[in-house]
């Protein structure tokens, strides 16, 4: 799915900012959208993510995710790290993109191996804060992805609507569930219509802070998280979903650091029975997208293979859970 930018069309987006292009470099790890570190002749240091080009097949809810992404760089900024967003717009292509300062430091899971117990329940503690401060972003009367139809005046109705989009998705690419399509409705849409109605404040959460997408900079006199990125997967609903990606494939339970630090810091969600109950219906949400995401993203191969089977196996616990 990702495709790459030439250099004529990188040096006329620069352009736009009355600058020039010195250097570029690929950023090879993402899947969905195509990314670089660039130079300029004015000695700016940017990320440019550049989108899909139009008529690539993609999920449903995969719709100006780049516009998601700059809505969450805007609504985030002055509250956690997040980059600075330089610009945001259109390649001379069709294509979305956004201009972003550099974060400091790398992201947590290339720097896994060095971070010592101490230092890594302090990370989490500071994690648990800044997603409190991220939960303090709210909005009134719609529920569901920024851009396009998966939404509703209700987290209830905007649920149903974001999982249904997902399974029409795996049939449209000939994916197979765990579950019929029709045995994944029974077991969900009835707990959504009774978990979730209680949730009536959207909260922009991030959905996808898997350690990745959390930077940190272990040079300085103590350890430090420096920001946030890939803000694409991001939607209005209940902050609970949040504490999915933190636990990825396992129990926020289990991460005592975060919680404390989330509770120091005022988080709204308390990890009673009823957040229990409702985090099988995220992590089922999660596990469909990842499942799901495979075919188009060209990541259904053997390669793959070990860790695919892994989410296959994590989608079919939660739905037996829900």
């Amino acid at each position: 799915m990702k495709e790459p930018v030439g250099r004529a069309e990188l040096e006329q987006v620069v352009a736009e900012l009355g600058a020039r292009l010195l250097g570029v470099q690929e950023l090879t790890e993402g899947t969905f959208n195509a990314a670089y570190a660039l130079t300029l002749t004015d000695g700016r240091e940017l990320v440019l993510k550049v989108a899909p080009p139009p008529g690539t097949p993609l999920l449903t809810y995969e719709r100006d995710l780049l516009g998601t992404e700059a809505l969450c760089l805007r609504r985030f900024a002055g509250r956690v790290p997040v980059p600075e967003l330089v610009a945001a717009g259109t390649t001379p292509t069709g294509r979305g993109y956004v201009l972003t300062s550099v974060l400091p430091g790398a992201s947590w899971s290339s720097q896994a191996a060095a971070v010592t117990p101490a230092q890594r329940r302090y990370l989490r503690r500071q994690v648990g804060r800044h997603l409190a401060a991220m939960h303090t972003v709210t909005r009134e009367g719609r529920f569901g992805y920024p851009s396009g139809p998966l939404a509703g005046a209700t987290w209830p109705v905007a649920y149903r609507r974001i999982i249904e989009a997902l399974l029409m998705d795996a049939a449209r690419f000939g994916v197979e569930l765990p579950l019929s399509a029709d045995q994944v409705r029974a077991r969900l849409y009835p707990a959504a219509d009774e978990l979730l109605a209680g949730v009536t404040t959207p909260v922009l959460v991030h959905f996808d802070l898997w350690d990745g997408n959390v930077f940190i900079d272990l040079t300085g006199p103590g350890p430090e998280v420096t920001g946030y990125i890939d803000h694409e997967r991001a939607l209005w609903a209940d902050p609970a979903a949040d504490l999915v990606s933190l636990a990825l494939l396992g129990d926020v339970a289990e991460d005592a650091d975060l919680l404390a630090g989330y509770a120091e810091a005022g988080g709204p969600v308390v990890l009673d029975d009823a957040t229990r109950a409702r985090l099988h219906l995220y992590r089922v949400h999660l596990a469909l997208v990842m499942v799901v995401e495979t075919v188009p993203r060209g990541t259904a191969v053997p390669t793959h293979a070990a860790w695919n089977a892994r989410v296959v196996e994590w989608l079919r616990q939660e739905l037996a859970a829900v």
